[in-house]
């Protein structure tokens, strides 16, 4: 008898535990796949084409919401959490559903779900989301070009089109996401890199994708999504804290296990933080993991300053805003620095726009950027230009402005990491490129 599995989680970290651990095993029957976190993803099915010969109709998609149907109805025997940035009373909740209804609940560890490289390879992961991974990633890849090597970025799957299509992706320039039909969310991981004409792999089969990648690579740099784990088996291991959020490393998943297995740590926004939640950090890092080493790092923020006295519309990155928990980002930064006003958006949101702010009541006087489907997009249009404000200050990583009209003067925030001591973060990576080279 095939044991009964049921696997829960976003469209990503999912998808890639049935590949490495499931997926040719004919101990185990994967039963279904249940989604969270994300919006648009679920009735989805995992295709044949990526499920393999033991699924030749594919596994199906549901709303986590359906797990305790589904463990009663298909009886199944273990289900495996396989998503990211949750606290551990968040998984315990699902642990202690689970078991009540007679399932096992399993967390598998990071020796079974790593791939192996022939090139070697930088991690950078998270404590949280919005920690500033995503700008360490740009930082590194900066400096590895610099070295004079080529370094391919490795992102963490967002994968919410079509999974057979979406396999296996390669982004050069900004038409190779246009082509992908990439959401906002996507292109707000690739676009900063590719117009520092670095390469970005993404998709869902990550062996495909490493081996692709290793073939153009003098370096790999997994860049991780949410705070999960990497991938891919790093030489170096870098992981993002964040002291806006202080001991956030000792409450999430796996950010914790992050910090635990990094090698360096990097509390970044050191720069905005306060001594004490700073101090607070390092100390949790040290219980939690004596031999990481521990870099600060700022993360700076610039903008047209003719924004001073305007009222403004400030548009954030979305996950940060939600499931990262944080109630501002860089672009409430930016009006705090510039000395412009930002205004309220929640009178005049519609739509999918509004739901996400009334169920995050915390955001105040700013909107996250979410455009998980075309008519997300549409709603974020809309809420945009039907708020009163004198300009609206773009936030995020990609540029609105080239994916939906705004009816009012739009203004970027640039905001970039910058080592804060010496020798500093870049030192670490040109000391490592010695080492591999």
């Amino acid at each position: 008898m095939r044991k009964k599995v049921l696997i829960m989680g976003a469209a990503g970290r999912d998808f890639h535990n049935f590949n490495m651990c499931f997926r040719d095993n004919p101990e185990y029957e994967v039963i279904a796949f249940t989604a969270a976190q994300i919006p648009f993803i679920h009735g989805r099915t995992y295709p044949p084409s990526l499920s393999g010969g033991l699924y030749p109709n594919g596994i199906p998609i549901f709303p986590e919401e359906k797990i305790s149907e589904l463990i009663k109805k298909e009886g199944i025997d273990e289900a495996v959490f396989s998503y990211s940035d949750v606290s551990h009373e968040y998984v315990m909740h699902r642990a202690s559903l689970c078991v009540a209804l007679g399932a096992d609940f399993t967390l598998l560890g990071s020796s079974r779900t790593m791939l192996v490289s022939k090139k070697p390879v930088i991690s950078i992961c998270a404590v949280r989301t919005g920690s500033g991974k995503s700008g360490v990633t740009r930082f590194a890849a900066r400096t590895i070009s610099e070295a004079g090597r080529k370094p391919i970025v490795i992102r963490h799957p967002m994968p919410y089109g079509d999974l057979t299509k979406q396999a296996v992706q390669r982004f050069k320039t900004p038409e190779d996401m246009r082509r992908a039909e990439c959401t906002i969310e996507e292109m707000e991981e690739y676009e900063t890199l590719l117009n520092d004409g670095i390469t970005v792999y993404a998709g869902v089969d990550y062996g495909e994708i490493l081996k692709r990648a290793e073939a153009e690579a003098d370096a790999v740099i997994w860049d991780g999504g949410n705070n999960d784990l990497p991938f891919i088996k790093p030489d170096l291991e870098v992981v993002i804290a964040d002291p806006l959020r202080p001991g956030h490393e000792k409450e999430y998943f796996p950010g914790e296990s992050n910090v635990l297995r990094a090698g360096i740590v990097v509390i970044n926004k050191a720069n905005s933080a306060m001594p004490e939640q700073i101090e607070l950090v390092k100390r949790n890092i040290h219980s939690l993991n004596p031999s990481a080493r521990v870099i600060k790092t700022a993360s700076s923020v610039r903008v047209d300053p003719m924004i001073k006295g305007m009222k403004v519309l400030v548009i954030e990155d979305g996950p940060t805003l939600t499931h990262g928990g944080m109630s501002y980002g860089a672009g409430i930064a930016a009006a705090r620095k510039y000395g412009a006003a930002p205004v309220d958006v929640r009178p005049y949101a519609v739509g999918t726009i509004k739901e996400a702010l009334s169920t995050y009541p915390k955001l105040e006087n700013l909107l996250p950027a979410m455009g998980y489907s075309k008519t997300q997009i549409k709603e974020l249009e809309e809420t945009i230009n039907a708020t009163p404000c004198d300009a609206v200050l773009i936030a995020t990583p990609v540029n609105l402005s080239d994916i939906i009209k705004i009816k009012r003067p739009a203004f970027r925030v640039d905001y970039f990491i910058e080592d804060m001591e010496s020798p500093g973060l870049k030192e670490v990576i040109l000391d490592f490129l010695k080492r591999v080279f």
